[in-house]
């Protein structure tokens, strides 16, 4: 998604060799095969890892996003604004969490069918509470007088268009895990 939107940023030139954004599109896609599809890393995180421990570790995790969250004091509006959408994205990791283990002990089936979705929130989530940690480390390192301030406000610029551009899909895959998987396993595969 985010390599995809590299080469947009480049227009007809993302795909010439010399910016490397078509490289990166490339890395990422292979990537998932390499170490299993999508689909395998998903059931394993749903079955092996989350379901084995009923959440215990996604849950610690999820405290301590958000504790180094909340511990972050911006001193912008944009470091603001990127902090509080990891927060809320945090709210809906755990909301969708919670319900996804209240599935998996009654319908396994229907947890595994948005294991994906699942899979990509927590990816989102973790990735924004990574880009508010370093946007608040860049922040201060240009509060203290940083010399190299184009990679600094670079990097809060990122962390901004991640927060206000990719973060908000986290809303749309709550909705899927917590309410699509009847939409897979309540279907004949007949009528499709």
């Amino acid at each position: 998604m985010i390599a995809s939107t590299g080469i947009q940023v480049h227009g007809g030139m993302g795909y010439v060799e010399e910016t490397g954004a078509a490289q990166t599109l490339r890395d990422v896609r292979i990537t998932s095969i390499y170490e299993g599809t999508t689909g395998i890393q998903s059931n394993d995180l749903i079955g092996r890892k989350f379901g084995r421990d009923r959440g215990a570790a996604l849950g610690a995790f999820i405290d301590e996003m958000r504790a180094s969250l909340t511990a972050l004091a911006p001193s912008s509006r944009a470091g603001t604004q990127i902090r509080d959408a990891a927060l809320e994205a945090l709210v809906r990791l755990r909301k969708s969490a919670d319900a996804l283990l209240a599935v998996l002990a009654t319908a396994p089936d229907r947890a595994m069918a948005v294991s994906v979705p699942f899979l990509k929130m927590c990816a989102l989530t973790i990735g924004g509470w990574l880009m508010a940690r370093a946007a608040d480390i860049a922040a201060q390192k240009l509060a203290s007088g940083a010399t190299d301030r184009e990679f600094f406000e670079g990097k809060i610029a990122s962390a901004h268009f991640y927060a206000t551009q990719v973060l908000p899909r986290t809303l749309a895959l709550e909705q899927i895990v917590i309410h699509g998987g009847d939409a897979v396993t309540g279907t004949d595969a007949a009528l499709i």
